[in-house]
């Protein structure tokens, strides 16, 4: 019997009475890389926040795992690794990159939040997948957008979680850095058996590497095969009118002129 890592039934989220997202069923299977593609607006955040726990919804259920979210918080928190689109950190607080994933781990434990040789060894072990060992004492502000970007999916594997939430990973660095990050989680989903759920406004950097692409804009407007789902008639329905798509081998490549809707 298939497992999966996430259930979302009928799901519906409101903020002051306007609805973000309404009746959402979505499932991620256990070890799948899942893209959920919608412009700007489209309830994207809104859905990882929701799994997280975050936002209580008007109607509705989420598992990860088995297990519900809004109840079993504890058993969920630690089956869950989430890469946030934006990390403000203070630029009068320098943090190192060992001190940036060491985060990952401390976040979970009691006050006085300190770190043991072990905790240490595994944001290094984390650090290593990610393939950034060598910048360990380097200044994290210091860094590359995907550099940081790296850094940042490290602080959410230090904790060695089953599912890895990423909230527009790829949005606002170079297309070279676009293009390692996503052969990254290719290889951490299909080697490291990690489910993936993504959320993204452009899937052409990861188009070669998903199993499925659901389509959000408050609503699922169709999920399948990347093949399946980047079509014109398919994406038009919530991006409008303005659609190409190209086919490359068994790639689908889409140009989208309004992101923005």
């Amino acid at each position: 019997m298939m497992k999966y890592a996430v259930e979302v039934e009928d799901l519906t989220v409101t903020y002051n009475n306007i609805v973000a997202l309404e009746d959402v069923n979505l499932r991620l299977y256990d070890g799948e890389f899942l893209a959920v593609m919608g412009p700007n607006g489209a309830g994207k955040t809104t859905l990882l926040r929701a799994i997280l726990g975050m936002v209580k919804p008007v109607k509705g259920k989420i598992k990860v795992y088995g297990y519900n979210v809004f109840i079993e918080e504890e058993k969920v928190k630690h089956l869950i690794g989430y890469v946030p689109q934006k990390v403000t950190l203070s630029k009068a607080v320098r943090l190192t990159v060992e001190e940036v994933v060491l985060m990952g781990v401390l976040a979970r434990k009691i006050p006085p939040r300190i770190p043991s040789e072990r905790d240490v060894s595994t944001a290094m072990e984390a650090l290593k997948i990610v393939g950034l060992e060598e910048l360990w004492d380097r200044d994290f502000l210091e860094l590359s957008g995907g550099q940081q970007r790296r850094v940042l999916i490290a602080r959410a594997l230090v904790s060695k979680p089953k599912l890895l939430l990423l909230d527009e990973p790829l949005t606002g660095i170079d297309v070279r850095s676009q293009a390692e990050i996503a052969a990254f989680l290719h290889e951490l989903n299909r080697k490291h058996r990690v489910s993936i759920l993504m959320v993204t406004h452009d899937i052409n950097p990861v188009a070669e590497y998903v199993d499925r692409v659901a389509l959000l804009f408050k609503k699922i407007h169709a999920i399948g095969k990347p093949e399946e789902v980047l079509r014109e008639d398919v994406l038009s329905k919530v991006y409008g009118g303005r659609i190409r798509v190209f086919s490359y081998g068994r790639v689908c490549f889409a140009i989208i002129g309004d992101v923005h809707r």
